[in-house]
This record gives C-alpha cells, sequence and structure tokens, in this order.
C-alpha cells in the first residue's frame, strides 16, 4: 500500500490513544474508526501498524534511542515499517524529515540476538522475572517470539445443529482454507480471518468463533447430558455454549456473571444456537445468595476464572502493558475466592475446572494447589488422564497447559478437580433447601 502523509498522519493519531494504555486497544480502534470516516485501505493500515507496534513495541522503543531520539508515536510507525512491514527505504523517503532516513537504515540493521531477553521475547521485564522462577531463558524466548505471531482463527460447531465434517465441507468448497483442529472433535481452523459475523452458517447457529484451548476446557468439564451445570464467570457465554450443546440441549445449564453487559451480549449467542437449557443469571459477587442456594447441588461447574490474559497476547498484545505484578496480586485474591465459593455448589463425586487464560505459575499452579491445602475433601485428577477418557490424544500430566508454540492456541491453563464421595465429602450442605 502506498504510503502517505494522510495515511502516517491517521496512524500516529491511532497510536497516541492507545500507547496511553488507558483502555483496550481493540476499543480505543474501534472509538477511532467510528470518529474518523476512513476508507477500508486506511483501516487495515492503521489496525496492522498500531497491533504490530504493540507487538514489537519493547524492540522499536529500543530503536528509537538509536540516535538518542524519543519514542514518539511518529517514529514508532516509522520504525515498525521498516522493520517488520515489508516497506523499505525508497517507500518511506517521501515521508521523512531529515536524518530519519540515516537512523532507519540503523533500525533496518539491528542485531536482536545480541538484546536484553525482554526485548528479544517482547515482553516487559516483570513478567520475564516471574516466567524465570518455572521456565529456562530458551523456553521464554520461545514463548515470547510465538506471541509475536498473529493467531488463526478457530471455529466450534454448534454439535446440536451440525456436524463438523459438514461444516469444514460447506466453508472448503467456499474455497476457504479450513482444517479440523487436531484435539477438540468440534473445532475447525482457519488460516486466513475472513469476516464470518454475516455467513449463513454462523447466522444460523451452526458454528461460534473460540479458540481450540478454550474448547479443551469444555472436553475437561465433560458434563452429562442431564447434569446440573455451573459456568461460573459465563462472559459473553462462548463455553457456555459449548457446554449446552455438549448436554444436547437437556439438564439444567447456569451461566452466571457479575457483569449484566456480559449477559446481554450472550442473548443473541444463545438464541441462534437453539439450545433451551441454558439460564444465564447476573450474580453480584461469588457469595451471592444464588450461589448459597444451589450449593452441593451441582454436578458440574466451570471456573473460567478473570485472569491477567497474558496467555491471550497474540491478539491482545496490548495487554502485557496494561497489566501489572500489582494488578495480577489483586487477580490472586479474586481467583482464591472465586475458586473456593464455586467449589461449594458441587455434589459428592462432583467436578470442577478451574481455568484461566495466564502463562503465570501464580495464577494457575499456585491457586491450585493452595485451594487443595485447605480442602482435603477435593482431589486433582490429572489432565491427561480426562482427556483420554475423552478419546483425545494430548499428552499432558496433572495440568492442562496449553501454549501457542507448541499447540498452536493461546496460552490455557485448567485443573480438574473432583470432590471426594464419602462422610463430610458436602459440608453439610444437604440441609440447604432445594432452589425450585
Amino acid at each position: 500500500m502506498l504510503l502517505t502523509e494522510y495515511r502516517l498522519d491517521l496512524v500516529i493519531q491511532a497510536l497516541r490513544n492507545t500507547l496511553k494504555m488507558e483502555h483496550p486497544a481493540d476499543a480505543v480502534l474501534r472509538h477511532f474508526f467510528q470518529a474518523e470516516r476512513i476508507g477500508s485501505n486506511e483501516r487495515s493500515l492503521v489496525a496492522e501498524t498500531l497491533f504490530g507496534v504493540l507487538r514489537h513495541r519493547l524492540l522499536l522503543e529500543y530503536a528509537c534511542t538509536l540516535d538518542k531520539g524519543q519514542a514518539t508515536a511518529r517514529r514508532l510507525a516509522l520504525s515498525y515499517w521498516i522493520r517488520f512491514g515489508g516497506y523499505n527505504l525508497r517507500e518511506l523517503e517521501p515521508l521523512l524529515k531529515a536524518k530519519e532516513a540515516e537512523w532507519l537504515g540503523k533500525v533496518k540493521a539491528i542485531a536482536a540476538d545480541g538484546l536484553p531477553l525482554s526485548i528479544q521475547a517482547e515482553l516487559p521485564e516483570w513478567i520475564v522475572d516471574k516466567l524465570r522462577a518455572w521456565h529456562s531463558d530458551a523456553d521464554i524466548l520461545e514463548l515470547g517470539r510465538s506471541m509475536q505471531q498473529p493467531a488463526p482463527l478457530d471455529l466450534r460447531v454448534n454439535t446440536l445443529l451440525a456436524n463438523r465434517n459438514e461444516v469444514l465441507q460447506s466453508l472448503q468448497a467456499e474455497g476457504l482454507d479450513a482444517q479440523a483442529t487436531p484435539w477438540s472433535p468440534m473445532g475447525i481452523r482457519l488460516k486466513y480471518k475472513p469476516a464470518l459475523n454475516k455467513h449463513a452458517l454462523f447466522l444460523t447457529g451452526k458454528f461460534e468463533v473460540q479458540d481450540e484451548g478454550s474448547q479443551m476446557l469444555g472436553l475437561l468439564l465433560a458434563p452429562k447430558r442431564n447434569d446440573m451445570v455451573v459456568d461460573f464467570c459465563a462472559g459473553a457465554g462462548g463455553k457456555t455454549l459449548m457446554l449446552g450443546a455438549m448436554m444436547n440441549s437437556q439438564g439444567r445449564l447456569y451461566a452466571w456473571d457479575v457483569s449484566e453487559k456480559r449477559l446481554t451480549n450472550l442473548k443473541p449467542r444463545l438464541k441462534r444456537s437453539g439450545l433451551s437449557n441454558v439460564q444465564p443469571q447476573l450474580i453480584a459477587h461469588e457469595n451471592d445468595s444464588k450461589v448459597k442456594r444451589l450449593a452441593g447441588k451441582i454436578d458440574r461447574v466451570l471456573v473460567d476464572a478473570p485472569c491477567s490474559g497474558l496467555g491471550t497476547l497474540r491478539r491482545n498484545p496490548d495487554l502485557k502493558f496494561r497489566q501489572s505484578p500489582q494488578s495480577v496480586a489483586e487477580l490472586n485474591v479474586k481467583q482464591a475466592a472465586i475458586l473456593d465459593s464455586a467449589a461449594r455448589l458441587l455434589k459428592q463425586g462432583g467436578r470442577l475446572v478451574y481455568a484461566t487464560c495466564s502463562v503465570l505459575h501464580e495464577e494457575n499452579q499456585a491457586i491450585v494447589e493452595a485451594f487443595l491445602a485447605t480442602h482435603p475433601d477435593f482431589a486433582l485428577l490429572p489432565a491427561g488422564d480426562v482427556l483420554r477418557q475423552q478419546h483425545i490424544e494430548l499428552a499432558m500430566g496433572d495440568y492442562l497447559q496449553l501454549n501457542p508454540q507448541q499447540h498452536n492456541t493461546d496460552g490455557f491453563f485448567a485443573a480438574v478437580l473432583e470432590r471426594k464421595a464419602g462422610p463430610g465429602g458436602a459440608h453439610g450442605h444437604e440441609t440447604i433447601k432445594s432452589v425450585e
């Protein structure tokens, strides 16, 4: 695409708005496009440059200092284009001020290998420090590099209304590069990212967009048809819809969330899905009376806990700059409280899956280990065994741990917990009145 002063100015404006880090990058971009009525070429240049700068920001900030300059929005855009955007100096020349060509020549020549790990991995120093307690530098670098790649587009076929083969064949017949996902039996992976929100199969509820890693959480929970199931942090309901289809629209499935807006976003998706067993309910907090009323009555609980989201950096590269050690510590308190409360719902022999889309130990194993230490009536079921029971050949140990470099999914963690049957297993909740 031809670079012009006008296009550079648009990119600079969008970058300035985003780099304040006051709001998620995709929301800033949406507002920017609403305010600036611009053509589709400009929109794609702005979006690609913005997310490219966020993915490679640490290297680009270093590049901006090569001639003792500042990391301004202008210089970040120019250095991104020359280093990662596929443009050469000749194409940029008409836009450049005095001495910028000389500086950009140095940017192009940077040898990344000699730079600190945090710059090579494009992970802020505090994240590298946390990862180093559990991972080698080589693993951190591999993880960081995989997070710099854009994610593919994964779909989940709604098995209530369609089967994977028919949807796959239909997409391939349209010329889309679509393949079955390697582990989820209901997943489809698209190499490119066509707009699918007006696609007939989407509008008739036959598929939803959902990362294969996220689909694995439902497969670990493995609800049965007539179970009572709670999706404790349902959000906009991607996993709820999957669980409902796995239950063949039978039993009862509560979709709980503290955000009315997120539950409102679930409604059109629920309507498309054809499910009749889902009950979306707003809860005030993890100790809401709705939680207390169902204590000891639920067969399956999914806790997709609020987390730093650092496993989703391929999609949300700004998160690494919007989180901090302090925000993670605050999330840890919330995660422990939610898990503790959700566990009270389970019957003896019931199953709970605790999951995050984080790669940090303290949001994952540490939360589960602390919970097990204070809840002797719960046992950890090895995730690998649970997957094998579902005929999924994905080598895992005690926990499900997915990452982009090995699995081409977002970074996901999950632990499968079971409430032991036996005396005292249900904390005397039998006396609580029925929810009906």
